[in-house]
């Protein structure tokens, strides 16, 4: 099977990098952090013109109509780069989730902003219990008429604070499997978030929805537990390829200063120990890749099903943290200081092995489905 991005995939990669060593070098991304901003309009507004906002989306929908592996394409670089800007809460996972929706109520209208640069969106989820699956869900929504009154609280929603429209997840009242998907104005009355910052810099919020009036107009699905899944999936697919080009910038940043860093007048990556670390970092990069990889060729035949998914994220995870302590590890002290991207990228992969069950989760899930299957 052909791994490789297509010459149009790279072309794009390849101008997108140029953009972001020029213009997002590590040093500007830290001074715009330490300013309290959560992400450049500059940058936002370069990936508008450029139609990376558009690029997930389907063309009915008004975007591109790129692919799963465009997604991957994107989101590794912006690993890689530590990009902080919210394509994966506003465009990967609650973009994708209105373009679904189609034409009905109020999702045209939103997408239509989102690809405009003119409002940001986030998928509204988690609810505290770190588990993926819509079966965790506690939020309710009361049927009123054709609508919904909403309740309930959502945890460490990324891009929450920022976010000019919120795509819930939530209970349908008298039903204990039914499920459906809201788009609720952040600003509506009855929400309310506490703005709070994650350790890799991102921006993110609890939101509390206490009795919100949703109209028909802005449920995007009544019997929503396969859209809920749909938008999770291309986020776990998403956040693995940014793990993975964080990975690759530790692999490059780590054996460099291996090469160059001498005691004893000797490199250190000429030392057997070290030799070793970097040799198991490599192995454990080169598995993600394959796997981040082949999964997304699942998803785009429509068959990266429960299972395959939570092989990606388990492995991505495990990987991913091992890859960043080991990185640490040889670089010594250094490593952890805010000046260097190295423990800015630990940080970040410790976010996406927390973020939809870390790896222990995904290892029980797989472990228990096929149990199940025996």
């Amino acid at each position: 099977m052909n791994f490789d991005f297509t010459a149009e995939q790279a072309m794009m990669r390849d101008g997108i990098n140029r953009y972001l060593s020029h213009h997002y070098a590590f040093s500007q991304r830290q001074a715009a952090l330490s300013a309290g901003g959560a992400h450049s309009g500059e940058t936002w507004t370069h990936f508008r013109d450029q139609g990376i906002l558009a690029l997930p989306i389907g063309e009915e929908g008004g975007g591109l109509g790129g692919s799963i592996v465009d997604i991957v394409a994107l989101s590794e670089l912006f690993g890689a780069h530590l990009v902080v800007e919210p394509y994966l809460s506003s465009i990967v996972m609650a973009g994708r989730a209105l373009a679904r929706a189609g034409a009905n109520g109020d999702a045209a209208g939103w997408l239509g902003r989102i690809l405009a640069g003119q409002a940001l969106a986030a998928f509204a989820h988690d609810e505290g219990k770190g588990c993926p699956d819509a079966s965790a869900i506690r939020t309710r929504a009361e049927a009123v008429g054709r609508g919904f009154r909403l309740s309930g609280e959502k945890r460490l929603v990324l891009g929450g604070a920022d976010a000019d429209v919120l795509i819930v997840s939530a209970r349908s009242s008298g039903a204990t499997d039914r499920f459906v998907l809201l788009a609720i104005g952040a600003r509506a009355a009855g929400v309310a978030a506490t703005p709070l910052r994650l350790i890799d810099g991102r921006g993110a919020a609890h939101v509390r929805f206490d009795n919100v009036e949703v109209p028909e107009s802005a449920v995007l699905a009544c019997d929503g537990g396969e859209a809920i899944a749909a938008v999770i999936g291309d986020g776990m697919i998403a956040l693995a390829a940014e793990a993975v080009g964080a990975m690759g910038a530790l692999m490059h940043a780590t054996t460099a200063y291996a090469a160059t860093r001498k005691q004893f007048g000797r490199p250190i990556g000429a030392f057997q120990v070290t030799a070793h670390r970097l040799a198991d970092m490599k192995m454990a990069y080169v598995q993600a890749q394959a796997c981040l990889f082949y999964t997304a060729a699942l998803a785009e035949a429509g068959r990266a099903g429960p299972e395959a998914l939570s092989v990606l994220k388990g492995l991505v995870g495990r990987s991913g943290v091992a890859i960043g302590e080991a990185a640490v590890q040889i670089h010594g002290g250094i490593g952890m200081t805010d000046e260097l991207s190295i423990g800015h990228l630990l940080k970040r992969l410790l976010v996406i092995d927390a973020m939809f069950g870390d790896a222990d989760y995904h290892a029980r899930a797989v472990g228990g489905g096929w149990r199940q299957k025996a």
